[in-house]
């Protein structure tokens, strides 16, 4: 079975001293890039997915230093293509699901779970890889909302963990 990660929008604006810092960020973005460092190991494609808004500042601001793929996702993910992306679900309006050819499977991390995760784990357009989001490897404004938004993805059987993506 071939599979992909998708990394989504580990960028600057969401760490310390950026427009949206989330709960936990420095801790998720260790887990991912131990992660992407399993999954190059075991054959998967790794595929980083970038939100850039077309504003001049605020939020993810087109040519910000925010907007930018933290530096240890870029060094971990080698030369991995870049998706960029308008709008939470990163199969809307990008070139995805050409990166996705041959592949059964996608394993989901990233930023932030109530909306891009959320979103792009329950697009249509992901449903012939058989989605699954990796829990522990995603983050929020606050954990509560985190949790909340697994929840909800728990329910329709898309959650796992670290250890079951590569058991």
């Amino acid at each position: 079975m071939a599979r992909a990660l998708i990394v989504i929008d580990i960028q600057n604006d969401y760490f310390e001293g950026g427009v949206l810092p989330l709960h936990q960020a420095e801790t998720v973005e260790a887990g991912i890039v131990a992660a992407i460092g399993k999954a190059r190991s075991a054959g998967d494609r790794v595929i980083l997915v970038q939100h850039v808004s077309p504003a001049k500042q605020g939020l993810f601001a087109t040519g910000s230093t925010g907007a930018e793929i933290r530096p240890a996702i870029r060094a971990a993910a080698g030369d991995a293509p870049v998706v960029v992306k308008q709008v939470a679900d990163a199969f809307q309006d990008t070139d995805l699901s050409d990166h996705l050819a041959d592949i059964d499977e996608v394993l989901i991390c990233g930023m932030m779970t109530q909306n891009c995760v959320v979103f792009t784990a329950m697009s249509r357009d992901a449903d012939p890889y058989a989605p699954r989001v990796i829990g522990e490897l995603c983050t929020a404004p606050s954990e509560i909302v985190h949790k909340v938004a697994l929840s909800a993805l728990t329910s329709k059987g898309k959650v796992c963990g670290t250890a079951d993506a590569w058991s």
